[in-house]
């Protein structure tokens, strides 16, 4: 194993100091390691939190921002938060109008967001949580009950964070953080497994001439193994995989995300959103939105996933609202 470390044991907290001294406009505690805004909101809005194992960055420290999330919680690598954290980081999102937890559906992260809620609720703060289950790579995984939640959480999470900014109740960010998941489909394939700092070693052997087809971000098997092939055969594999579940028409507009899995260079991502655009333009489907880059990582995982999020003109103004945190920023 070659990684930028000190010691296995610290790697979290040495990252979240890292964090700190790089963006000013966040708090970082170290203690209870929450990640909030260091400037605001000051007037009553709802709160939005999420949070899961650290590995996957920028999720979710690094979205947080006016626009997005008032605060994460980072567990240890591919580990939930504790639900004492996560309480802790509902307290600082709450600023009298109650919080939404945007939880990936892993069991963890469910447990323990439950857990946090209840003990929220007995504190008298109104929690509404919204599981986000986007993948449609396989039913049921290791981590999970039922699909594992991925790249939609960028777009519940940037979508809701803007509702909340204007002003929406908590009901209101809860009802359309649902719809965001609701649209949104997503599919991923790993050509490299990744070493955890723990571990030492790779999550999983797979040889040079194959790739897992499905995979998920903490290096869960997928549907099957294939031998590598070109970008378009396995863009149409994905793409087949995603429409299939959620068929699209002419009419649709889209917001589309091809995310890398860390260990993915932009010349690549950018040949997969190519293969993506020409599927959707094959089917007379409008790709209004678009992001290209590493948003929901797996460590140093060469592979890609594929999100489109079927998108009504309140989200695509939602979606272009101003936002400004360490991995998204426009309109500030």
């Amino acid at each position: 194993m070659k990684k930028f470390l000190n010691s296995p044991d610290t790697v979290l907290a040495d990252a979240l100091a890292g964090l700190a001294a790089a963006h000013p406009d966040l708090s970082v505690d170290l203690d209870q390691r929450i990640i909030t805004r260091a400037h605001g909101p000051h007037r009553a809005k709802v709160g939005l939190i999420s949070g899961g194992g650290s590995g996957h960055e920028p999720l979710h420290g690094g979205f947080v921002g006016a626009g997005m999330l008032d605060a994460a919680c980072p567990g240890e690598v591919f580990t939930s938060p504790v639900p004492d954290q996560i309480l802790a980081a509902t307290r600082a999102a709450d600023r009298g109008a109650g919080v939404v937890h945007i939880v990936k559906n892993y069991t963890g992260d469910v447990m323990n967001f439950q857990m946090a809620a209840e003990l929220a609720g007995d504190e008298g703060i109104a929690v509404r949580t919204v599981l986000v289950d986007d993948d449609v790579a396989v039913q049921d995984s290791t981590y999970t009950a039922g699909r594992r939640g991925t790249g939609a959480t960028v777009f519940v999470e940037k979508i809701a964070g803007a509702h909340a900014e204007e002003g929406a109740d908590l009901d209101g960010v809860a009802e359309i953080a649902r719809r965001v998941n609701a649209a949104s489909r997503s599919f991923a394939v790993a050509l490299t497994a990744c070493t955890t700092p723990a571990s030492g070693r790779p999550g999983f052997d797979l040889p040079d001439d194959e790739i897992e087809v499905g995979v998920g971000i903490h290096g869960e098997p997928g549907r099957r193994r294939e031998k590598l092939a070109g970008a378009k055969e396995i863009v149409a594999t994905a793409m087949d995989a995603i429409l299939s579940d959620q068929p699209l028409d002419p009419a649709d507009r889209t917001i589309v995300m091809v995310n890398g899995l860390g260990g993915t260079p932009l010349l690549e991502l950018y040949l997969v959103f190519g293969e993506v655009s020409a599927v959707l333009a094959d089917k007379g489907i409008t790709v209004a939105r678009t992001l290209v880059g590493n948003y929901v990582t797996s460590l140093e995982m060469a592979g890609v996933s594929i999100t489109v999020c079927r998108a009504d003109e309140q989200m695509l103004a939602l979606w272009d609202a101003p936002v400004r945190t360490p991995a998204l920023r426009w309109g500030c």
